[in-house]
């Protein structure tokens, strides 16, 4: 053992993993004044990006701290995206935000930026330590770990899993990640093209779809009909020849410097909270890479998860905040088994009867507006509404107001009095007065994750004061910028 063992509550919460899931969390708690580290198995971060596009509700999340400018610099807006590989594009330049197109960005960038960004909110990140085990009780979560100097514990008051969907810190929680095997598997692969081209095919013979990555590389990515899930090596020659089959040429590849396959399993954690053990991104939910989605769904979990963490981490708010998250975000992880599981059978569709159901789909897509919308809305995560609770309005995403909430505090939007307006201060709850155009609402609290916590039509003083005492929150404690007031 060495000396980490004996030093308690160094941080406040444990988060395991720095993928983008895990940095995201742990800047959000660091926002809020909340001591974190972060523990990352890898003694360096991955050189390939299994994912390369940041989707429209995920760029939101990013312009709520202020992060959004930073991407869109360097990221490629895509207007037009694809469900399961059909033909018919998806048209995200309807959708209802400021940002209607996938961002295309690798991950490794996106991991890049999320670090600089917790680095500088005071997240400490320690890479090659690996999780191995835990045990929780009443009032802290002790964490086994194998670090470069050996063996240590750990303890915290929270422990994060963000450890991916092999998740230790599921594992020992003794949380079951029910759901469905392996089907069909697909590939990727990035090399060089002495030939470039940006393809989508889909035949008998499976699926191929190539795009431009960074470094003058492209991917190549899809399924092969003919491949029978041996554990057979994934080799060059077998990108080859699955390219010609399936799009009739290999457009002269070479140097590859990334080459795997990948199954369609699809889990979801039973529960995303056990005790002090809370679990985001892949470690709750694990699927086929359809649509591009999944880096997003988990920093959307975080985002949710955030705040609610850092609330009951300072003791202003009850650890029953907590349930909220496992109620709101448990089934968004069920959604997106669900779609990315039909997204599977599109891709796969090889025979007659599947060709016929892609040909169907492609046309509504191509023709019922509407259905591309629902799709679109869907894929980019604008559709996610939680249940409401007396108004409508209570758990559906606020559009703008972006800017509004980068401290990561709550804002009571409207006219309200002068005893309101001195208890929302005295909770360190901004107000920000006049109508908005999104509403008729009389009055709105709007949480730190953008969506509405509660709302009024008809708000005299004393109804916002109780809604304001009934979120159970104190927010004055931390000053803006994530430093202790």
């Amino acid at each position: 053992m060495n000396s980490e063992s004996t030093q308690l509550n160094e941080a406040s919460v444990v988060v395991a993993g720095a993928g983008p899931v895990g940095l995201w969390v742990a800047a959000e708690l660091a926002l809020a004044g909340v001591p974190v580290v972060v523990l990352e198995r890898a003694a360096e971060r991955s050189p390939y990006s299994k994912a390369l596009g940041v989707h429209p509700r995920t760029i939101e999340v990013l312009a709520m701290r202020g992060l959004a400018r930073r991407f869109l610099d360097e990221g490629v807006p895509v207007p037009k995206w694809h469900f399961g590989m059909l033909e018919s594009r998806l048209d995200f330049s309807a959708l209802d935000t400021p940002y209607p197109f996938m961002l295309a960005i690798p991950q490794v960038r996106t991991e890049e930026l999320l670090e600089e960004h917790a680095l500088a909110k005071g997240v400490r990140i320690l890479r090659g330590h690996t999780v191995t085990g835990l045990d929780q009780d009443a009032e802290h979560v002790t964490l086994r770990v194998t670090g470069p100097e050996g063996e240590y514990t750990r303890t915290a008051s929270y422990v994060v899993g963000a450890d991916g969907a092999g998740s230790t810190v599921r594992k020992a929680a003794g949380i079951a990640f029910p759901g469905t095997d392996t089907t069909s598997y697909g590939y990727v692969g990035e090399v060089r093209l002495t030939d470039p081209a940006v393809v989508s095919a889909h035949n008998e013979h499976g699926a191929l779809i190539s795009v431009p990555v960074r470094g003058g590389r492209h991917r190549i990515a899809g399924v092969d009909a003919h491949h029978n899930g041996a554990a057979d090596p994934f080799t060059l020659e077998a990108l080859r020849e699955t390219a010609i089959r399936v799009a009739g040429s290999d457009f002269g590849m070479h140097d590859p410097s990334w080459l795997s396959r990948f199954g369609n399993a699809t889990r979801v954690a039973r529960t995303y909270r056990s005790g002090r053990v809370l679990l985001a991104g892949d470690a709750a939910h694990m699927h086929l890479p359809a649509g591009g989605v999944g880096l997003n769904v988990g920093v959307q979990d975080a985002m949710n998860l955030g705040w609610r963490l850092a609330a009951v981490a300072r003791g202003d708010a009850d650890s029953a905040l907590l349930d909220g998250y496992h109620d709101e975000r448990h089934p968004i992880g069920e959604q997106l088994a669900e779609h990315t599981l039909a997204q599977s059978a599109l891709i796969t569709a090889t025979t007659p009867d599947g060709a016929a159901l892609r040909s169907l789909l492609n046309g509504l897509i191509a023709t019922v507006p509407e259905f591309s919308l629902a799709l679109a809305r869907k894929l980019s995560a604008l559709d996610v509404a939680y249940p409401p609770a007396g108004h409508p309005l209570v758990g559906t995403r606020v559009p703008g107001l972006f800017e509004l909430l980068e401290s990561g505090r709550p804002v009571l939007l409207g006219t309200v009095g002068e005893e309101a307006a001195a208890l929302a201060a005295a909770m360190g709850i901004d107000v920000v007065t006049g109508d908005q155009p999104w509403t008729t609402a009389a009055a709105v609290v709007v949480r730190p994750d953008g969506h509405v916590w509660w709302a009024s039509d008809d708000a005299d003083d004393a109804e916002v004061m109780t809604a304001l005492r009934g979120l159970g929150v104190t927010f004055a404690a931390v000053g803006r910028g994530g430093t202790p007031a």
